[in-house]
């Protein structure tokens, strides 16, 4: 925006919030866990054009773990998939049921690692990533840009806000996307119009209205190309990056999502205030795709003796998703001795979803080494259905979920120095498919923590917290499954000699229970008789190092430093999760430069290390191994009165990798250098 100045140090160090974490207004370094926030500058700077890019460099997360992926945003939290969350509420319920969330459209995104079920109800034992919605300034400002760059990408964005009367304002965020991508015939094509308002009649009362209208048209930059042509070899060569393998003009990836959210804050007092939330969110999606049948064989998948051709399924789905969520929490500040504060949050959370699906899938040949896109079938321009060629089976999906979430949690500070949280939860979750009960169960989650400034600017913290998550089904007995359930500890120590500078190192170790895991037992009943089956007796266990160091160095130097290392398996049997590397890091630095006539330089560089990581299974009992790789990210921006242009550049110097090689029997490339251009104008 207009107002900020490029080369201020934005939100650094001991001044980060750490709010996500405990739903209040807390600062990071008195809450006993590791909390990341990444402004939109800083994503912006690094070149992030999507979500998952914007967890490029935070420790402990491993960002596109598949890949660019036109479909999803994807990231591990401690080798585990990340639950995602917008303002709060969780907004991605089901796969392929919606599209990517746009990060022009936030000021943050923040990331707490470890389980959070205690505040955010039924998820991932890894973490979360919650986006904060861009809302309205009462200063005027605003940004036109125009974008070129990779792929034929043009965009136009812009992002205006300011006051309409004395008490309201009001902002829009556009964007207008015409791009291909990396994938021959596989577009990224988007219309974004974001509007909102604020309503502000006094210091303490305030009422944000957030509207969104998304349309997206792409398809699916993974091709999900088989090991035998990528990374193991075929007489016939290496399969190019960019291969398409579906039917140009009928694979696709095209929805449509509308969004109105409401934000209620009013404070009582300067001891009680309530805050309240609420969002409807209602998405159409097309998903035509095709994939080759690398799974019946991954060690030789082709028909012929030459390996080229090779089963091409073709597969559509039809989806649309409901979601209504709300949360609502009373917070009381008051004190119990002149050395004793309390911050006591009560709340209630409620969240109904709904996805329906029409699916159909088909079976053809192709050439994968020459491939004749024409003799391809467009299905009518839809799914699958019976009576077209190669026919296999269509399907259809209803299924609802719905979960209510009562928490308590008490923040109490002592003697200024050290801060104890406590918080406890009860949840009942419900599902039903096509009005069959799926699960009916409740759980009740804990969390405790506590950290202390022993001298000033070292903070040692110690947290125990829990998460849970209802599965659907019964066991090998026809008892229903009870939910999953986590649970971590962890201790670490953060460094915040002053306001620019937080480093923070910890230890974890999460363990997962309830897992459900094949089993064959005798019938109880009839002992002759052998029950096949699922019993909740697998476990899950991560735990590792993380360090994370957020700095700025003499000469104005911003830096970010991260490592991690991670250990995630199944229990008992000594393997590293597919996919999931041991090791992560990354640095990244940006320097602003004071230039003749009103101008200045920003440029920044980061560098990005990714392990190497396993993939098992039947073809391949000693693992698929992936090789790590490391990339480097640049920035380039000049800056005159009002008008700025920048040239930003991801994977700059061209590497060539995969993401991910998976046992299963197929690979997925990594993103392609990427470099674009953007003009802009503030005010």
């Amino acid at each position: 925006m207009a107002s900020l100045d490029r080369g201020e140090i934005l939100v650094t160090g001991a001044r980060q919030d750490g709010g996500v974490a405990t739903k209040t207004e807390t600062p990071a370094v008195e809450v006993p866990q590791p909390v990341t926030v990444i402004e939109a500058d800083t994503f912006e700077a690094q070149g992030a054009i999507s979500i998952s890019d914007t967890l490029n460099y935070v420790s402990g997360v491993q960002a596109n773990p598949y890949g660019p992926d036109g479909r999803v945003d994807g990231g591990f939290i401690r080798g585990i998939d990340a639950l995602q969350f917008r303002d709060g509420m969780r907004d991605i319920y089901s796969y392929y049921a919606s599209i990517r969330s746009d990060p022009y459209n936030f000021s943050q995104v923040q990331v707490v690692r470890g389980p959070a079920s205690v505040l955010f109800g039924a998820g991932s034992i890894g973490g979360l990533i919650n986006l904060v919605s861009k809302t309205p300034d009462f200063d005027s400002s605003g940004e036109f840009s125009l974008r070129y760059g990779s792929h034929d990408r043009k965009e136009a964005l812009a992002d205006l806000t300011g006051t309409l009367t004395d008490d309201v304002a009001a902002r829009i965020v556009a964007r207008v996307r015409d791009s291909g991508s990396q994938t021959d015939y596989v577009a990224d094509d988007r219309v974004l119009v974001a509007p909102s308002l604020t309503w502000a009649p006094g210091d303490d009362t305030s009422l944000t209205l957030l509207g969104l209208y998304q349309e997206d048209d792409g398809g699916s930059t993974s091709q999900f190309l088989p090991l035998v042509g990528t990374i193991l070899e075929n007489p016939n060569g290496t399969l190019a990056n960019n291969l398409f393998i579906g039917k140009p003009g009928w694979d696709r990836y095209d929805g449509r999502l509308l969004q109105g959210t409401a934000l209620f804050h009013h404070s009582f007092s300067n001891r009680v205030q309530v805050n309240l939330k609420a969002r409807y969110i209602d998405s159409d999606l097309t998903y035509l795709t095709h994939y080759p049948n690398s799974y019946s064989s991954p060690t030789n998948p082709y028909l012929d003796e030459d390996q080229r051709l090779i089963a091409n399924y073709a597969s559509g789905s039809l989806a649309r998703m409901e979601i209504f969520s709300t949360d609502n929490n009373v917070q009381f500040d008051f004190a119990t001795g002149g050395a004793i504060e309390h911050t006591l949050l009560a709340g209630i959370d409620y969240s109904w979803n709904r996805v329906r699906k029409q699916s159909g899938l088909a079976l053809e040949t192709i050439d994968i080494y020459d491939i004749d896109y024409d003799s391809l079938s467009d299905y009518a321009g839809s799914i699958p259905m019976e009576g077209a060629d190669g026919f296999i089976y269509a399907s259809q999906e209803d299924v609802s979920q719905k979960q209510i979430g009562f928490y308590l949690q008490d923040q109490v500070r002592l003697w200024d120095r050290v801060s104890v949280v406590l918080g406890l939860r009860r949840d009942e979750a419900r599902s039903d498919s096509f009005g069959t009960e799926v699960y009916d169960t409740g759980a009740t989650s804990f969390r405790a923590g506590v950290i202390a400034e022993l001298v000033k600017g070292i903070s040692p913290f110690f947290s125990y917290t829990e998460s849970f998550e209802p599965i659907g089904g019964s066991d090998v007995y026809g008892d229903p499954f009870t939910p999953k359930t986590g649970r971590q500890f962890e201790a670490g120590i953060k460094f915040h000699p002053n306001d620019n500078t937080v480093v923070t190192a910890t230890a974890y170790h999460i363990r997962e229970s309830n897992r459900p895991v094949s089993v064959a037992v005798t019938d109880p009943e009839n002992p002759e008789v052998t029950l096949t089956g699922q019993l909740q007796v697998g476990s899950l266990t991560s735990k590792g190092i993380e360090f994370e160091a957020n700095t700025v160095l003499p000469g104005n130097v911003t830096l970010l430093a991260n490592y991690s290392y991670n250990e995630a398996e199944i229990e008992d049997t000594g393997r590293q999760l597919d996919n999931v590397p041991q090791h992560n890091a990354s640095m990244w630095a940006m320097k602003t430069f004071s230039l003749p006539d009103d101008k200045s330089l920003r440029l920044g560089s980061g560098v990005r290390y990714v392990g190497s990581n396993k993939s098992f299974g039947a073809a391949f009992p000693g693992g698929i191994r992936t090789p790590s790789y490391t990339l480097v990210d640049a920035l380039a921006e000049v800056t005159w009165q009002n008008w700025s242009v920048a040239l930003n550049a991801t994977n700059l110097l061209g590497k060539d990798y995969y993401s991910a090689c998976l046992a299963r029997g197929d690979c997925f490339m990594g993103a392609e250098r990427n470099v674009y251009g953007t003009v802009s104008y503030r005010f």
